[in-house]
């Protein structure tokens, strides 16, 4: 590929830097709000690297959001296939039993703290769960099927993508950005730093970025080893460490609590995934080959104080790192890039209401600490120490009852985030209010989000006449209206008001009074006053 130069990179609203999964589904974003985007990647093609090997609930609604629901279902159904070969080898069970063991499993499967998740033990009537299980079946992916697809998604929406780009710094004046990079200088009105732990653009402009150093070495890959029957399938802890085979041919990890790597950024060997993997499992295992880019990764666990610094702003791992466990991290980018492409969108087009793009830092920070924590106990959790076998037998026992089950599921699946909206919408006045939209069915059996394709607000309004809607006539251009009277209810609830990254912010219940002037207040601090157009 023959390098960029200044000349060949477009004029843009919005400079991206960073070509991963975040990057890509932040820069769709801004394309469907009418922005022009740009994306550098220093890489000249994309990653084989093996990182996380699904995604939540929440991340596969973000997909199906967009319409790509189907495409992440055929990924899906390729995963459990690779998944039930492993099973079978492993497990010693014909290839038609591990497909439907590999079937069952793979729906919110997981772990956490390196304890396997038991779907079978889910509470199915639990309301949360019950209430998100419409892409369920789309969450078996691993990192480069999402990156593929979501490359597709952008370049269907003509968002140039520049590879062969290394951004060696950013500036910033009152009014505008340049970029430089090693093809010559970029300016333009916003920038922002999707380019992971090591982001040159948080570097640049002096984020701060507290948090704990690492006491743990991770690795991962996928190789060939001379004998498979030799490890146990899936997750396995002991006082020699932690390591996993599976879920799909091939991958392993391992997990010692030896400190940080001397050098992160020396070439991952077969011969260190082999050591590695002799000493956590207590074997003699040979891997008899490597596919593809080793990982080596830590639990280094730090988050910037704030996403935004004036017309720069940061998503994905620029903002916030950690250990991988639980797959959090991937899913906490996905829900950095819905969360701020549309703010900024609205910020860039004019329509935005005062403050808009300060909630994406009010509203990602408290979450993205919550995945810290989160991460950092299921650390605590895996150190090899006799003192706390017995607490992970404890976790594992807790996490084998229904109820215990269903609360680890839960969390992990993402749907029970919730944003903290305006006092005057505070999630206690409507327990829907803030949360993500749940799985609604129309009256033509068509889901309520194949609405969100076009990245607009959505209002579903059952009441007869269908009053709510004809108040937001006025916001018909930032609205799809859903005219569903049917009688079938959401919770109770007769219509609602939905942003485009699927959040609820105001709802009217079946039983409450029809005030349009609740609607129109509510869609005026979201999006804007109806003449801003």
């Amino acid at each position: 590929m023959q390098h960029e130069t200044a000349a060949h990179l477009s004029t843009s609203d919005v400079v991206i830097v960073g070509a991963g999964p975040v990057g890509m589904l932040l820069a769709s974003e801004l394309a469907l709000g009418g922005v022009s985007v740009q994306v550098l990647e220093r890489t000249i093609k994309a990653s084989d690297t093996i990182k996380a090997g699904s995604i939540n609930i929440a991340s596969a609604e973000i997909l199906a959001r967009r319409g790509l629901l189907d495409r992440a279902r055929e990924a899906h159904r390729r995963g459990i296939a690779e998944l039930a070969k492993v099973m079978a080898t492993s497990i010693g069970v014909a290839p038609e039993q591990a497909l439907q063991f590999a079937t069952r499993k793979a729906v919110r499967a997981g772990h956490f703290s390196a304890i396997a998740l038991d779907n079978e033990k889910l509470d199915a009537d639990n309301p949360d769960i019950a209430g998100h299980s419409e892409a369920s079946d789309a969450t078996l992916i691993v990192q480069r099927e999402i990156e593929a697809l979501l490359c597709e998604h952008a370049a269907n929406l003509n968002v140039p993508i520049h590879r062969g780009v290394e951004v060696t710094g950013v500036e910033q004046t009152e009014d505008s950005v340049t970029v430089h990079t090693d093809a010559g200088d970029v300016s333009t009105r916003y920038v922002v730093g999707c380019d992971g732990g090591r982001s040159v653009v948080r570097r640049s402009l002096g984020f701060d970025f507290p948090g704990s150093d690492p006491e743990i070495t991770g690795r991962q890959a996928v190789v060939d080893l001379d004998d498979v029957s030799k490890l146990k399938f899936g997750w396995n802890w002991s006082l020699k460490g932690v390591y996993r085979y599976g879920p799909l041919p091939g991958i392993v990890l391992t997990v010692e609590f030896d400190g940080p790597p001397a050098d992160r950024s020396s070439e991952v060997t077969a011969d260190e995934i082999q050591a590695s993997l002799q000493r956590t499992s207590g074997t003699d295992v040979k891997v008899t080959k490597l596919h593809g880019q080793a990982t080596r990764w830590t639990d280094n666990a730090r988050q910037v104080s704030v996403y935004r610094k004036g017309r720069v702003l940061l998503a994905g791992d620029a903002a916030h790192v950690h250990s991988p466990f639980s797959g959090q991290g991937l899913n906490l980018g996905m829900g950095d890039a819905t969360n701020l492409g549309w703010k900024l969108a609205a910020t860039i087009a004019g329509w935005a209401p005062e403050g808009l793009l300060d909630t994406y830092q009010a509203e990602r920070h408290p979450i993205g600490a919550e995945v810290l924590e989160w991460t950092r106990g299921q650390v605590a959790l895996m150190r090899p120490d006799p003192k706390v076998g017995p607490l992970r037998r404890v976790v594992a026992d807790l996490m084998g009852t229904r109820d215990g089950m269903t609360a680890i599921v839960n969390k992990i699946s993402g749907v029970l985030q919730r944003v903290d909206l305006p006092e005057s919408h505070k999630p206690a006045s409507d327990p829907l209010l803030g949360r993500l939209i749940p799985d609604v069915a129309l009256a033509n059996g068509v889901s309520l989000r194949s609405a969100f394709t076009s990245g607009k607000f959505v209002l579903l309004d059952r009441t007869i006449g269908a009053v709510f809607i004809a108040a937001a006539a006025p916001w018909k251009d930032r609205t799809i209206f859903i005219d569903d009277r049917s009688d079938m209810q959401v919770k109770g609830a007769s219509a609602m008001l939905v942003r485009p990254d699927g959040v609820i912010v105001w709802v009217s219940r079946t039983d409450d009074q029809v005030d349009p002037e609740k609607l129109s207040a509510a869609l005026q601090t979201w999006a804007g006053r109806a003449d801003s157009n």
